[in-house]
């Protein structure tokens, strides 16, 4: 296979070294293969984590500092405090477990965009010539709802995606998105309305439009009679609080409810914490004797909220 003599531009490589300060690590970026479709999307990259290192891996050139720069950002954002997606419950469904996953993971990173994307174009890495390749990545993923009645969620989901990287330049590609897609263009703009009402400029700022997300995407597959993800239950959404509440008794922040899915890895019942202020799942726990336990919950809701989550091991964000 020929050698990929691939040189990211200054920026990119500024990038690197940035996440780089950050990471105890090393972080570097390899083009894997020779392919180029043409277009740009966000499956075309992946952040492979081996020991203490991350390696950024392209399998498609047709972009290189485009598609490098938005995985950079993406690892950036979690290295810089941003709140992380963890799914810590299972069906017992492997193939169920990984079709919501990876919805749910869609709606988390469509939000992480807002970030992403702004930080991309401050650094010239979006022109016209990289929106032309995303709206032909629009296309190699969905095609026209005449067509394709039953894609109506996918549809959705590469529609808001699309607003959130387009921004204020999206009517450029409205009118052609609109007539192609008019059922899932509608329902997206409703959510792009949710999700850019309030910034997503801090941590706090993120993990409240990845929660309103997740319940506005829920309300828009109930109105077309699907099935509801369940996102703020299925994932853990990492928690940012203030030093006042992480002193706080657990039960004055988070109820503690039997969840009808298995912690991922004891397979014990798993008993989700859910935050009292947006019912989002905040952790996940199991009980000594996997069975409910009255004592235990008792000790448990008695605990300030730093010493659960350290008992844990379960991440959480300070909140300036």
């Amino acid at each position: 296979m020929p050698e990929n003599n691939i040189e990211l531009n200054s920026e990119v490589q500024g990038l690197i070294n940035a996440v780089n300060n950050y990471f105890p690590g090393e972080i570097k970026v390899t083009f894997i293969g020779q392919l180029q479709s043409g277009y740009v999307r966000h499956d075309q990259a992946q952040a492979v984590q081996a020991d203490r290192n991350i390696d950024i891996q392209i399998a498609d050139l047709s972009a290189p500092n485009y598609t490098a720069s938005h995985e950079l950002l993406h690892v950036m954002m979690i290295l810089r405090g941003f709140p992380q997606l963890f799914f810590s419950l299972t069906s017992g469904n492997q193939e169920l477990d990984e079709q919501l996953q990876a919805v749910i993971t869609e709606l988390y990173d469509i939000v992480s965009h807002i970030v992403v994307v702004s930080e991309q174009r401050k650094h010239g890495l979006i022109n016209e010539e990289i929106e032309a390749m995303y709206m032909k990545g629009i296309y190699a993923t969905i095609k026209p709802e005449k067509d394709t009645p039953s894609q109506k969620t996918l549809q959705l989901i590469t529609l808001l995606d699309a607003m959130v990287f387009y921004g204020d330049r999206f009517e450029l590609v409205a009118e052609q998105l609109r007539n192609d897609f008019p059922t899932a263009y509608a329902a997206a703009e409703k959510l792009y309305q949710t999700i850019t009402a309030k910034p997503t400029d801090s941590p706090f700022g993120l993990r409240r439009n990845v929660v309103k997300l997740f319940k506005a995407f829920d309300e828009q597959l109930a109105a077309w009679k699907l099935a509801p993800l369940h996102s703020t239950e299925v994932a853990t959404l990492t928690s940012v609080l203030s030093e006042r509440q992480l002193g706080l008794n657990v039960n004055q922040m988070f109820e503690l409810y039997h969840s009808d899915m298995k912690e991922v890895n004891s397979g014990k019942q798993g008993y989700v914490g859910f935050n009292k202020v947006d019912q989002q799942n905040s952790f996940v726990m199991t009980t000594p004797n996997d069975q409910d336990d009255p004592e235990f919950f008792k000790a448990t809701y008695n605990k300030t909220v730093k010493e659960l989550f350290d008992e844990l091991a379960m991440p959480y964000i300070v909140r300036e």
